[in-house]
């Protein structure tokens, strides 16, 4: 039963954010922006962001060669530029929000490592970076040859290395603490260990009803509400177009000598690692299992574990010793093509989802656009 006081400062709000990941994060804050005088609260099942938002390997980048090729097949050239064009801005008001040192972003550039199989790609180099001038003050591929041999890479299987100046990497653990801290300093309200259960819309706004740890329901009552559940959101939203997909991630224990440094990948993206100091942070193979791979489970898929292993072993670090200290999971949500999920639903009701895998680049470009939805009045 709710006191006289709960229920004068905690059940009624301006916006209810569902979601305390990157995204429910940036639309709170863009709607303090818009809204500056407005009850804003976010609420978060978990302890910490439930997703992805704090499992994902920290690359602050916008697509590799092959991938982009792939992109463009796919959806087309203006639709993929536009892909681009937003994950631009997204790592740029990331990066503007927050403070490079906030995040620990560091500049050490972008690598693709092409196959034998994937060597067609560079003879679309040229033509993509032509394509991509309207975003770049020069050229974003470059061939890069010399450095297969810098990092150790093993040159049987690694034909050509393509480097991307652009792209960096960030410490997701840093960059969620600062996003936290940075919503409470502006007054916005975060619940964390709130499940919502059910969601409808009322003649007044929204009704929210949430469950504690302790299994008591409460409900929350908004005249806005967003969900930003990204591959949670079938749970509130059933008919919603977007299919789970889980990330397997491991890091190895520090490597003496480890020559690797910047963010690399493979394969259109499905496999990506990078250098934390002087460990392995290597992810991906999702697509190896694509069905399997297509749930909101946490546990841990053995074969990908098997899979990114013995890409380790035979081409990121041949001949390297190296132990896996630890392995985790992320939930992520794609659809059909790359557009992300910005809808209004009801009168008081939105979503900022499917981000595809790309959170880290457009989820603050997807919580601005959100917050534009719900609060349509000028900053």
């Amino acid at each position: 039963m709710l006191s006289f006081w709960e229920k004068e400062s905690f059940v009624h709000y301006d916006y209810l954010i569902v979601g305390g990941g990157i995204v429910g994060l940036s639309t709170a804050l863009s709607l303090r922006e818009r809204d500056p005088s407005a009850s804003i609260v976010v609420l978060e099942r978990g302890v910490f962001p439930t997703g992805a938002s704090t499992k994902n390997a920290g690359f602050a980048c916008f697509g590799s060669l092959t991938e982009l090729l792939s992109d463009i097949q796919t959806i087309g050239e203006n639709k993929a530029l536009e892909l681009v064009r937003s994950r631009l801005h997204g790592l740029k008001k990331l990066r503007g929000r927050l403070g490079d040192d906030a995040i620990d972003y560091r500049n050490y550039g972008g690598y693709e490592l092409l196959s034998a199989s994937d060597l067609a790609a560079l003879d679309k180099l040229n033509e993509v970076n032509n394509w991509l001038s309207p975003l770049f003050q020069g050229p974003v591929f470059e061939i890069d040859n010399d450095r297969i041999k810098d990092f150790n890479f093993n040159t049987t299987t690694v034909k050509a290395l393509v480097f991307n100046p652009y792209e960096g990497q960030i410490d997701t653990g840093k960059m969620m603490q600062a996003l936290i801290s940075l919503a409470q300093k502006n007054g916005i309200n975060i619940l964390t260990g709130t499940e919502v259960v059910s969601l409808e819309q009322s003649s007044y706004g929204a009704e929210v009803t949430v469950q504690s740890i302790y299994k008591t329901r409460t409900t929350l009552y908004a005249n806005k509400v967003g969900l930003c559940t990204n591959a949670f959101t079938k749970e509130l939203l059933p008919a919603i177009n977007l299919n789970p997909g889980r990330g397997v991630v491991l890091v190895t224990r520090p490597i003496t000598g480890l020559r690797l440094k910047g963010t690399f990948h493979m394969d259109q993206g499905y496999y990506y690692f990078r250098n934390f100091k002087d460990r392995v942070i290597f992810g991906g193979a999702r697509n190896l299992f694509l069905k399997e791979e297509q749930t909101t489970d946490f546990d841990i898929n053995e074969k990908v574990l098997d899979a990114l292993k013995q890409q380790l072993d035979n081409v990121i670090l041949p001949e390297v010793k190296y132990e896996v200290d630890h392995t985790w999971t992320g939930i992520m949500a794609f659809g059909r093509d790359k557009q992300p999920i910005l809808k209004q639903h009801t009168d008081s009701i939105f979503t900022g989802v499917r981000l595809g895998g790309m959170g880290v680049a457009i989820g603050s470009n997807i919580g601005e656009e959100l917050a534009s939805m719900m609060c349509p009045c000028t900053p």
